[in-house]
């Protein structure tokens, strides 16, 4: 028969005390330009014993998508910034009407994404990049344009796919506030939420945003730094850290900024924008200029002619005879 446990006279709370709270500190709530810090006379809340504050998680989830008939080049460039972005989904293309707004929408929600990059293709030429937040907004749309691709530009730069990327902006995209709202739509669309499943916990290439001439120019490039082994560098190699462009390039023409998702009120409209139906047009106009000058020239010559008639020579009928 099993002897009998004796009873302790110690208090059970020695057992369960009290352990340290190892939880991360309560983050702000994050809006679209950042994490929003506490008013300085706000006095903080005392925290209940015992509960467990959860960290803030990036879950950010980018949908690409683009327009039926769109040119093989810029499916091209779909597929390799697709690539690029191991947190983005691809879904089928979408019909270009007005009813493409509230498709997206639907599909944004169904696949639980909170980003959308929508490339719109018309008339086979021209392409438009969506920049979308969903679904509050805002939402920016860009036109196109010097898009090179990563199979026409074989360039020699390589980086692991997946790998999480450096974001580098020029100075300027602080001067003007429509240019930080692009500045932090970008953040939020091509950076690489951390500990994703398809991510890999590396950086080793670099995404370079500048503005020059008012448009946004688009670089990747690769990190490579000297090593003597498989794991070591060498001693200064960081100092010989150089980059290696990978590709794609492409530029961004800043149209509009909607306060919606794929709509709503303007928020910014950019002065200095031309569409390119209206620079077709103007060469159509050159190009119609040149044929008219031809025909007036040659009206004139006649003009010319009939009023200076030549006399008539008194050789011309001298060996007609013979």
């Amino acid at each position: 028969m099993a002897k009998k446990r004796k009873r302790t006279d110690a208090p059970a709370e020695a057992a369960g005390a009290d352990k340290p709270d190892d939880s991360a500190p309560e983050r702000p709530p994050r809006t679209l330009f950042g994490f929003t810090e506490p008013a300085p006379d706000a006095e903080a809340a005392p925290a209940e014993a015992g509960s467990a504050v959860a960290p803030f998680r990036n879950k950010e989830k980018v949908l690409i998508t683009c327009s039926r008939r769109i040119a093989y080049r810029y499916r091209h460039l779909m597929q390799d910034i697709l690539s690029l972005l191991p947190h983005a989904k691809k879904d089928s293309k979408v019909e270009s009407k007005q009813s493409k707004g509230s498709a997206l929408n639907e599909l944004l929600e169904l696949r639980s994404c909170s980003s959308c990059l929508f490339f719109e293709c018309r008339k086979q030429k021209d392409l438009y990049l969506w920049m979308v937040k969903s679904p509050g907004g805002p939402s920016i749309k860009f036109l196109v344009n010097a898009v090179h691709t990563m199979e026409e530009l074989k360039l020699t730069g390589n980086h692991l796919k997946g790998s999480r990327p450096l974001i580098t902006f020029s100075t300027n995209f602080d001067e003007q506030p429509h240019w930080k709202l692009v500045k932090e739509m970008i953040t939020q669309i091509f950076a690489t939420p951390k500990d994703h499943r398809k991510a890999k916990p590396f950086h080793d290439h670099v995404f370079a945003f500048s503005i020059v001439d008012g448009h946004v120019w688009f670089r990747n490039y690769q990190i490579s730094v000297p090593h003597n082994e498989i794991d070591k560098v060498d001693k200064g190699g960081l100092d010989k850290m150089t980059l290696i462009e990978v590709g794609p390039r492409f530029c961004l023409n800043p149209i509009k900024i909607f306060g919606g998702s794929f709509g709503g009120p303007t928020w910014y409209e950019n002065p200095y924008y031309i569409s390119p139906n209206q620079i077709r047009a103007l060469e159509k106009r050159q190009k119609a200029g040149k044929y008219a000058k031809k025909v007036k020239a040659k009206v004139r010559r006649k003009m010319h002619e009939m009023e200076n008639t030549l006399e008539p020579d008194e050789f011309a009928e001298l060996w007609k005879g013979e």
